[in-house]
């Protein structure tokens, strides 16, 4: 069996409402979904982060894999170990696009889901965190915003039965503060998160840490740069700190454990590379005592499905994940079973999802009127 058809497509998909991030107000998401054909009939889906650059790279990369097996992913990693240097985040996305594409192939071929070939299922269903942000409170500011926000977020839990609540935090640090009291006498019994994406200093994260230790966080996810600066903040705030940024590949990992910089690393199938990368960083996490958890960068069926399967065959992922899921108008895929603000681990073979063709169209069309969404 031999892949021989690499289709390559950029879609845009709008989001319910506005998602406000320290850097960024996006309305909706752009992702590449890759598909590969067999001599044998049988198809993978892939999906990744981003869109029109990615593409171009999956579709090279892509090339590569014509005439090859889907089972080779070790010689393929390494034959492409380069990618990332000089890539960066391009490069982990475009090859995690063919790498979750072979795993989704290799489950159809085994009649096996991929949850199975990572080892079986440790749990059936995997709790995803409800994600809050200003635009949740449109118009507002100071303590009527922190309000507004709180009770957005109550609704939400109420009406969908999340068990933890991450606000995305702003340069504003006195005001993320305020809201995070808010959230916490509206949702007492809720694990609680807040993630400037390093947008505080950190004199700044050392004063917010502070106040809001009283709150009894989960943890305090990349208030400020880098490794050096999370070891500062570490050392004297007694919340544990979560990063998707100052871990982000395998080489950071070391330094980060010598300087006691974080407590819980984020990781994901389109940052880390791959499904195998993944799983690698979960053992490394379990090896030094590090909790772990996984990051959302806007997966839609195809990839939410792959970062169900990695969690659904990882202990070490306890926690609620992010995810973007539930704040998209429409898939890809036939919906995704998501019941009390938890998502149904995919039973069928590979992914377990199935492909709305029309849908993709209909949706590429869209990235080939509107362009790449870039906020």
């Amino acid at each position: 069996m031999k892949i021989t058809d690499v289709d390559v497509r950029v879609v845009n998909l709008p989001l319910t409402n506005p998602f406000t991030s320290s850097f960024e107000t996006k309305t909706g998401e752009t992702r590449t979904v890759v598909r590969l054909r067999t001599d044998t009939g049988v198809t993978g889906w892939g999906e990744t982060m981003w869109g029109r650059p990615v593409a171009e790279l999956v579709r090279k990369l892509g090339a590569e894999l014509i005439g090859r097996s889907p089972f080779e992913l070790e010689a393929f990693h390494r034959r492409h170990h380069m990618v990332p240097f000089f890539h960066g985040y391009l490069g982990y996305a475009a090859l995690a696009a063919l790498d979750v594409a072979c795993w989704d192939l290799m489950g159809h071929v085994t009649g096996q889901s991929v949850t199975n070939l990572l080892g079986g299922r440790v749990r059936d269903d995997v709790p995803i965190t409800a994600l809050v942000t200003r635009a949740d409170a449109p118009g507002a500011s100071g303590r009527e915003l922190a309000q507004g926000i709180a009770e957005h977020a109550a609704k939400v839990v109420a009406q969908g039965g999340f068990t933890a609540v991450k606000l995305k935090g702003t340069t504003d640090v006195r005001g993320d503060v305020a809201i995070m009291r808010e959230l916490r006498r509206a949702l007492p019994d809720v694990e609680l998160r807040v993630d400037p994406n390093a947008a505080w200093s950190v004199p700044d994260s050392i004063r917010a840490g502070l106040a809001l230790e009283e709150l009894d966080l989960e943890y305090l996810e990349d208030p400020c740069v880098g490794i050096e600066g999370m070891a500062q903040v570490r050392a004297k705030v007694r919340i544990p700190l979560c990063t998707n940024m100052c871990v982000v590949r395998f080489e950071e990992f070391a330094p980060a454990v010598r300087l006691g910089a974080v407590d819980v690393i984020h990781g994901d199938v389109y940052k880390w590379g791959g499904i195998a990368a993944t799983k690698a960083l979960a053992a490394h996490c379990e090896t030094f005592g590090l909790g772990m958890n996984l990051h959302s960068g806007g997966e839609l069926g195809i990839a939410t499905a792959a970062h169900l399967a990695v969690v659904a065959s990882t202990p070490v992922l306890s926690r609620a994940i992010d995810s973007m899921y539930y704040l998209h108008e429409d898939d890809i895929v036939e919906p995704l079973e998501l019941t009390a603000g938890r998502l149904r681990v995919p039973s069928g073979p590979g992914l377990g999802v199935t492909v709305n063709e029309d849908k993709l169209a209909h949706y590429a069309e869209r990235n080939e009127r509107e362009g790449d969404l870039t906020g």
